[in-house]
């Protein structure tokens, strides 16, 4: 069983979370992601495998990195936990239980339970989220922020991380929608005694909207921009025909009018066309996972 660690600038908290990682699994990996503290040393200190971005890529590419290595590894159970203290990796074994019984191809720990204190922003934040991600994934995760997850040797083999960024929590749980894997939650404790940053729930919120949408557009250009082209161009035409019929009536010109139908025309094509190449691209992308 293997602990997958990205961290960013955690020399305060990595020790104690390698400490306890390490305690609840057969080995630890951490991706450094371009950090400009002690958090590579700290680490290489403690004896871990270290694998490091020479710059600050994001979360999505920490984890993609972790991904790789542990297929490389062939590691059958693969936890990830985030580096900032705020997850317990003695709660290790509860949270890959399911698996181990064969209950769940990934499990997702949930912190928003009786034994969690989170602040307000965050909790509004979280459901917020949580009511997009689960909106297109086709689920009901409570906690679709959640970073301490568990996985089956089989789904890594599967999952697809094509986020960078803080999206990638709710991308896997997209991705793992797709492919209709089977999650189980489990209640997690977490800590926010300020041990750790807290991040922008603002900024965060912006980041994996614009991923989630990012991701269902592309698998479903033809419903996400092709339906709204083709009623763009329908509006365009419907009031350029208005416009005509204004002036062959009264022979006046209405340019406001004329303008709003070319823009909206133009719009509806460039959409349609958008579409079109995104589904093309998709199916060419899935032929060739197929041939492989």
């Amino acid at each position: 069983m293997l602990v997958c660690i990205p961290a960013f600038n955690e020399e305060k908290s990595i020790a104690g979370v390698i400490l306890a990682a390490r305690k609840n699994s057969n080995a630890v990996i951490v991706c450094d992601d371009g950090s400009t503290d002690m958090t590579v040393e700290i680490a290489e200190a403690l004896g871990v495998e270290v694998a490091r971005h020479s710059e600050n890529l994001g979360k999505g590419a920490a984890l993609r990195t972790l991904f790789e290595r542990s297929r490389q590894m062939d590691a059958e159970i693969i936890v990830t936990l985030d580096g900032d203290g705020q997850h317990d990796p003695n709660e290790i074994p509860k949270v890959i239980q399911p698996l181990l019984n064969g209950d769940a191809d990934m499990v997702n720990g949930s912190r928003l339970n009786d034994e969690v204190e989170m602040p307000r922003h965050r909790t509004f934040g979280n459901k917020v989220l949580s009511f997009f991600t689960n909106r297109f994934a086709g689920r009901n995760i409570s906690d679709t922020q959640s970073g301490f997850r568990a996985y089956t040797r089989q789904t890594i083999a599967m999952l697809n991380v094509t986020e960078d960024g803080l999206g990638v929590d709710s991308q896997i749980l997209l991705d793992a929608g797709t492919r209709k894997l089977r999650i189980v939650e489990v209640p997690i404790t977490c800590s926010y005694d300020g041990s750790s940053r807290d991040r922008s729930v603002v900024g965060q919120g912006f980041h994996v909207i614009a991923a989630i949408l990012r991701v269902v557009v592309e698998r479903r250009p033809l419903i996400y921009l092709g339906l709204p082209g083709l009623i763009s161009m329908a509006l365009g035409v419907a009031l350029l025909t208005y416009t005509l019929i204004l002036y062959n009536e009264s022979t006046y010109f209405s340019i406001p009018i004329s303008l709003i139908a070319v823009t909206t025309g133009i719009i509806g094509i460039l959409l349609t066309i958008t579409s079109l190449i995104l589904y093309s691209i998709g199916n060419l992308v899935r032929k060739l996972r197929l041939e492989r």
